[in-house]
């Protein structure tokens, strides 16, 4: 240990010299004895060992000392010798110690009440254990001239007591001194990692960097860039963008020091202690230069003196984090407030997101799931602030909050039973998932992450109030589940009946559990109305098979689609103008010239409904807006530049011009004058006739078909691309899914010289030349929504010579390809089959 300075009342711990000590100089007391901190009085010194034992010397007029020896020397104060103290802090003329279980001894000077016993004892020699602090665990003291304040472990709550003259307790204005600790309700809820005193200022230092002062600023010391005192702790804003991460007090200046090293200065520099090559002071924070290019670690300030370390911040233990998680948990999430005071005390919930052990799963119910709770107790502003907050940040940040809380609802939903009691279980669930409902409300998109079978879910939570985070595919399980439970009870209502009915109704309990359709090919459109028409909504529920009237084939799944092929070309026939075709978009709507009858769009919808329920893509070139409108969502002008890209951009650009020329510039004319205000209700009006008025009776047509077979509560958690997705398929295209699912007859196998050469030519094609040969081989362009998998292509060998072309079977997803012998010939086949193909291929 090394030593200088005034020694006059023997506070070096030197022995009897009384002549200053200008430069450092060896102090042998502690050799080899452990010595963990020093602290410094106004004319006394303590220290602390590494075994907890307390040594002091120096002034004892008021006690301070804590034993009756000469001060020349260290004593051990033999009071505390039964405690293990950790920390210990001088003030100008009094001491105080805090042991490991956070209880706080004070002793020495105590006319101003700064040793908060409760009474004002001008000396109090030997150490007390201040009673007013024991049912808090402290964890940090800090003493100045005539107060001190502690901050407890557990609450996070800040204490403070003795002279308030200058306003250094931060208690309000006119608020007198106090004998006893009082807590600084101002900061509460705020989480603190640091608190420290000048001669009668104080500051602290939240988690996030922020940093607040109060108390004396004579000297500029606060950095408010004033020289008023202080008497509630104000934010230094100055300081607000420094990620300062510690701060440390002089008689009447400060220093901060931030996260990359760099160290700010303010206050009385009258002895040259900021650091600035000058005795002027500062009423704002200023770096000090001289240090630039350094990284300072370790900074502390003495009554006139500022002092630093360069040299690398030691690494943080394992250790070290286990207690944090620890606190985590007992301590910080538990007493998150419902309102905290301050914006600042907001920031707690941005940083715990980013904290690695709230994403170990082994924590989720004890840390992670316990902070959504936190944050849905939050009231109406502060829970407002935070989703402003996670509009603002990275999108990493907001990402990993996401996929951990996706994680957790996953957890809990495949193995919460075996880990916890029903109603946890249900409770746990059902706040994970009003979270992702908030953190979906703030960004409007999609947070789906649900993908396994219904089947397995035991939970009485309800997934279906919580629609965004059920993919597409879930939702069409759901679907199709809601289905089957609805033919189910259709079955069993009969069942209800007394035993005569039973028998009148065998023809109903036999019934098929199949929806089988017999038609003709030379009159599908008829025979599939009429069909069509006897059977119930519950029905048409039901896997569908077709047969082809004079034909043997069982339907496996091929004649079905086959009979979506034709039934669908025949309806789309131009020669019924049904829909009309837009060049520009290649996509349909209702046409106001059709030549059928309204049972024909009826067909189509129930068509699009059975599309769904036997998982087969049918070639329906309809623009999303079409499903908007089944799930009620209104359409916007978005939805005219999908359809019609020219008149879109036409109406756009009316609505942006910003001249009263309407008239001449555009050739239009508006029932009031074209100010803002009316030309939106001109394209309000345009889109309303467009996608309403002028194809009414045929959209609901349409739309009854379709919900005839797919209406009820489940269809209303579909998004209208979702939907979409379930008729006409979708393009997330995994094409090694479809080499790895495909199946080979005849000769061919996965080896086949040929089948490689295949897949080599295949996986060399653009992805427009791709999805025209995903057209010609199944007669859409689009996968179905259960995704590549569901898509299973079959390619089988033919006795056909190599200047013969593939063939493709599109109800049945089956290729003939010839034995080609190189790679050049099946390139050039295969590439003049897909070119030439144009609408259905039947074979």
């Amino acid at each position: 240990m090394l030593c200088w300075g005034s020694t006059v009342e023997g506070q070096l711990g030197i022995g009897g010299a009384r002549d200053p000590v200008c430069e450092p100089r060896s102090c042998q007391a502690f050799n080899g004895r452990g010595l963990k901190e020093v602290a410094c009085g106004g004319r006394h010194s303590l220290f602390l060992l590494r075994d907890g034992r307390v040594y002091t010397c120096g002034s004892n007029r008021c006690g301070q000392l804590g034993h009756d020896k000469p001060g020349d020397s260290p004593e051990l104060v033999v009071a505390l010798d039964t405690q293990k103290i950790g920390v210990v802090s001088c003030g100008q003329a009094h001491s105080m110690a805090l042991n490991e279980q956070g209880q706080v001894f004070a002793w020495g000077a105590g006319g101003g009440g700064q040793l908060g016993l409760g009474t004002a004892e001008e000396t109090v020699p030997i150490p007390r254990l201040i009673k007013k602090l024991c049912e808090h665990r402290i964890s940090q003291i800090m003493c100045g001239n005539k107060h001190c304040i502690a901050l407890s472990k557990g609450e996070n709550e800040l204490f403070t007591w003795g002279q308030n003259s200058s306003g250094q307790l931060g208690l309000g204005m006119g608020e007198p001194s106090t004998l006893s600790p009082q807590p600084l309700k101002s900061l509460s809820g705020i989480p603190l990692a640091q608190i420290t005193a000048g001669g009668d200022h104080s500051f602290a230092l939240s988690l996030s960097g922020a940093v607040f002062g109060w108390g004396k600023n004579s000297a500029g010391q606060l950095g408010l860039n004033d020289k008023q005192d202080r008497s509630v702790p104000c934010h230094i804003k100055f300081l607000r963008s420094q990620k300062v991460v510690y701060i440390s007090c002089g008689d009447e200046h400060t220093a901060a020091l931030t996260k990359d090293g760099g160290l700010f200065t303010f206050g009385d520099g009258s002895r040259g202690q900021l650091g600035h090559d000058s005795t002027n002071s500062e009423p704002l924070p200023r770096q000090v230069q001289e240090l630039m290019g350094s990284e300072v670690s370790q900074i502390a300030c003495g009554r006139y003196c500022t002092t630093y370390d360069v040299s690398i911040s030691p690494s943080i233990h394992v250790s070290l984090s286990c207690q944090a998680t620890k606190s985590f948990e007992s301590l910080l999430i538990p007493q998150l407030p419902c309102s905290p005071p301050d914006v600042e005390a907001m920031r707690i919930y941005l940083i715990l997101s980013e904290c690695p052990a709230l994403h170990d799963s082994k924590n989720y119910i004890t840390l992670t799931i316990p902070l959504a709770m936190a944050i849905l107790r939050l009231d109406a502003n502060p829970s407002k602030v935070l989703d402003n907050w996670w509009c603002l940040v990275d999108g990493g940040v907001f990402s990993r909050l996401v996929d951990m809380y996706k994680s957790i609802v996953v957890f809990l939903l495949t193995g919460g039973k075996a880990l916890l009691v029903p109603v946890f279980l249900e409770n746990y669930t059902s706040a994970t998932l009003k979270l992702l409902e908030k953190l979906h409300k703030v960004t409007k998109t999609s947070l789906q992450t649900i993908t396994f079978l219904f089947s397995s879910l035991q939970s009485s939570v309800t997934l279906c109030a919580y629609p965004f985070i059920l993919n597409a595919q879930a939702k069409t399980t759901m679907l199709q589940t809601d289905a089957e439970l609805q033919m189910q009870m259709a079955v069993s209502g009969a069942n209800m009946h007394n035993v005569f009915m039973l028998l009148t109704l065998e023809p109903l309990l036999a019934r098929n559990p199949f929806l089988v359709l017999h038609v003709r090919r030379d009159h599908l459109v008829s025979d599939a109305l009429r069909e069509l028409t006897i059977y119930s909504d519950v029905d048409l529920k039901k896997p569908l098979k077709v047969i082809f009237d004079g034909e043997e084939a069982v339907d496996a799944g091929g004649v079905t689609k086959e009979f979506f092929l034709l039934l669908l070309k025949e309806l789309m026939d131009p020669v019924y103008g049904m829909f009309t075709q837009y060049t520009q978009s290649n996509l349909l709507w209702f046409s106001d010239k059709c030549f059928v009858e309204h049972n024909w769009f009826n067909l189509i919808g129930i068509i699009c409904g059975l599309a769904i329920y036997n998982s087969t893509v049918v070639d329906l070139h309809f623009p999303l807006v079409l499903y908007k409108k089944l799930l009620g969502v209104a359409p916007t002008l978005e939805d005219l530049k999908e359809l019609s890209p020219t008149e879109g951009r036409s109406l756009q650009q009316l609505l942006d011009h910003e001249e009263d020329d309407v008239e001449e510039t555009f050739c239009l004319n508006f029932a009031v004058s074209p100010h803002r205000a009316p030309l939106e209700e001109f394209v309000e009006a345009y889109l309303k006739y467009m996608f309403r008025d002028s194809v009414s009776e045929l959209y609901q047509a349409f739309s009854s078909g379709f919900l005839k077979v797919c209406g009820g509560k489940i269809l209303s958690l579909f998004q209208p691309s979702e939907l979409m997705a379930m008729v006409v398929g979708n393009n997330n295209y995994n094409w090694e899914e479809m080499e790895k699912n495909a199946v080979y007859k005849g000769e061919y196998s996965a080896t086949h010289p040929t089948v490689r050469m295949f897949w080599e030519v295949f996986h060399e094609f653009p992805l427009e030349k791709k999805k025209r040969f995903l057209l010609f081989l199944t007669g859409s362009d689009r996968i179905p929504i259960h995704g590549m998998e569901s898509l299973r292509i079959s390619i089988q060998s033919t006795s056909a010579e190599e200047h013969y072309l593939p063939v493709a079977h599109t109800c049945y997803n089956l290729l003939d390809m010839p034995r080609y012998q190189t790679k050049e010939t099946l390139h050039r086949r295969l590439t003049q089959a897909v070119e030439q193909y144009e609408g259905f291929s039947l074979v």
